[in-house]
């Protein structure tokens, strides 16, 4: 075990970092805590949890939705919110990442947000904080999404009432995505019974069975009696590479159009954990229809990163 682990001797939750090796009892907690602050009106209303703490968003990649989310909710919880933007700061002039980090830390920081193209920059930062700061992950490298992933459990945990019985397709690049490693294992941990990954024999990982997840490289066959489809975003710098021979051709096979959802069960809902590429991996007409999810998935995904920040801040 790492000297920074997500855990305390307790089992209490100090770091998200990945979930991988999260209890369910943990997810569910994320959750529960989190339908809570929606069902009491906290995007209403400010609320003190985190009244006196300095939150500070380290984004070393760009994001909109991920660190307004964030933003919003830690304010929404009282704290004083710190955006940094790293590319233009003391990093592009040689400082290390850990520098940086000490830096701000002396500055009184109570937690970081930290997305980070190196797989492994949030478990770095977490061991090497003293004690009482924490560490969320807000994706890093092709690694893990932890937050995401949590949001997309209380969609479907709103949608469908619980995990069970169900059957969840993901479809599209899962061989580059943190957001997809982070779903498995959100979904095999709360027990859903059958998850699929339906993509070509380019975009999915060597070892992703080994995941507990079913392979399907043909749409009609993959989709067929499912009761949840996330798609997800096929990165465009990846498009024209060895990986994929057109965006035509991949939304061709594998873009989630009205046709191939029809395969899926009638209630079935389709998320995206954004941004989407409109005609590529979705058709606008399954992304603005009446079994879209994708506004509500980032709605959630408020109260999932003020539940998160919440727990970290009363396991200080």
């Amino acid at each position: 075990m790492s000297a920074h682990p997500q855990l305390d001797s307790q089992g209490r939750l100090q770091h998200l970092l990945t979930i991988d090796g999260l209890p369910a009892s943990i997810i569910t907690q994320i959750l529960d805590t989190a339908q809570h602050f929606k069902e009491t009106g906290a995007d209403s209303k400010k609320l003190p949890l985190l009244a006196g703490k300095s939150v500070f968003n380290l984004f070393f990649e760009p994001s909109t939705r991920t660190r307004t989310t964030f933003e919003i909710a830690a304010k929404r919880l009282s704290a004083d919110v710190i955006n940094l933007n790293v590319a233009a700061s003391s990093q592009s002039k040689g400082e290390t990442l850990l520098d940086t980090v000490d830096n701000l830390s002396a500055m009184s920081a109570d937690m970081f947000v930290v997305r980070h193209a190196e797989s492994g920059a949030a478990h770095m930062i977490a061991r090497h904080v003293a004690a009482g700061i924490h560490v969320v992950n807000a994706g890093d490298g092709r690694h893990a999404h932890p937050t995401q992933a949590l949001l997309d459990m209380f969609t479907i945990r709103h949608f469908k009432g619980s995990f069970q019985n169900l059957r969840v397709a993901i479809i599209g690049d899962v061989l580059h995505s943190r957001v997809a490693r982070s779903q498995i294992h959100a979904l095999t941990t709360l027990k859903v019974p059958e998850v699929r990954v339906i993509a070509p024999k380019t975009l999915i990982p060597k070892d992703v069975e080994n995941m507990g997840v079913h392979v399907y490289h043909d749409m009609q066959k993959g989709l067929k009696d499912v009761d949840v489809v996330m798609a997800l975003r096929l990165q465009n710098e990846r498009m024209n590479g060895a990986l994929l021979p057109s965006r035509e051709e991949f939304f061709k096979y594998y873009g989630l159009t009205p046709e191939k959802l029809a395969v899926a069960r009638s209630d079935a809902i389709v998320m995206h954990p954004g941004p989407m590429n409109r005609g590529v991996e979705i058709d606008s007409a399954v992304a603005d229809g009446p079994q879209s999810v994708i506004l509500s998935q980032v709605t959630f995904g408020i109260f999932v990163r003020m539940a998160v920040m919440a727990i970290l801040a009363e396991n200080t």
